[in-house]
């Protein structure tokens, strides 16, 4: 598997883009900010085709260039229905003071043309590789996270963790759809039960494992005492 990821925009979102290898057909998750510019970069050296895109959650940090970068590739988008509305108005998402930074400038929003909506446990087959869907609700309503096997270097899988599991820490839950309850519940059952060799790839930041978590992440470790 090749996964290319890339820090973009003023938050730093990460973008991963995800295929079986060069010349191949390819997935990319979470083209926040500023991501389309990389995107084609990877797309081009690579020479691969994006066939579809993921989001992991509605927040504009993570979805801003979903329609430019599904509509250049015509590739499909997918989100869980539950944020799906977050496409045209990712307003509804924000926190007052991003939404007042926002506002200084003229953007538009609109779906892309192919929506489709994810589920808890859906498996997806795209691009040659399998995607498992965890409705992971706490960040925002309709988070996910994306599980990927990989079967290499002594990984079993990938988890593409959104704003769930960061290294370190996890998704704050005080913006517009947030509860800490079921990010707590969230973590203890999506995320808990994993296998410790996964690697986390997150939304922000670095990569991580889910046994380093286990061992080091306070609001993983206060959770599993817990439990």
């Amino acid at each position: 598997m090749f996964i290319a990821g890339f820090p973009a925009g003023p938050w730093g979102t990460n973008c991963y883009v995800v295929a079986t290898g060069p010349g191949a057909e390819c997935v990319v998750i979470d083209p926040g900010k500023d991501a389309a510019a990389g995107v084609e970069q990877v797309v081009r050296e690579h020479r691969l085709k994006p066939v579809s895109v993921l989001v992991t959650h509605g927040h504009v940090d993570h979805m801003w260039c979903v329609a430019p970068v599904a509509g250049t590739y015509d590739a499909t988008a997918w989100i869980h229905p539950s944020d799906r509305h977050l496409l045209a108005d990712p307003m509804a998402g924000m926190s007052p003071e991003t939404t007042q930074m926002l506002l200084g400038g003229n953007h538009t929003w609109a779906e892309p043309d192919d929506v489709r909506e994810l589920s808890d446990l859906a498996e997806l087959e795209l691009a040659g590789m399998k995607f498992v869907v965890d409705h992971t609700p706490g960040h925002t309503e309709g988070s996910v996270t994306f599980r990927s096997p990989y079967a290499q270097q002594d990984v079993s899988e990938v988890m593409f963790s959104g704003d769930l599991l960061f290294a370190g820490s996890i998704g704050r839950t005080d913006l517009p759809g947030g509860d800490h309850a079921k990010m707590l519940r969230s973590l203890a059952g999506k995320v808990l039960p994993l296998a410790d060799d996964i690697v986390v790839l997150p939304g922000h930041g670095e990569q991580t494992s889910i046994g380093r978590e286990r061992a080091t992440n306070p609001f993983l470790h206060d959770l599993d005492q817990d439990l």
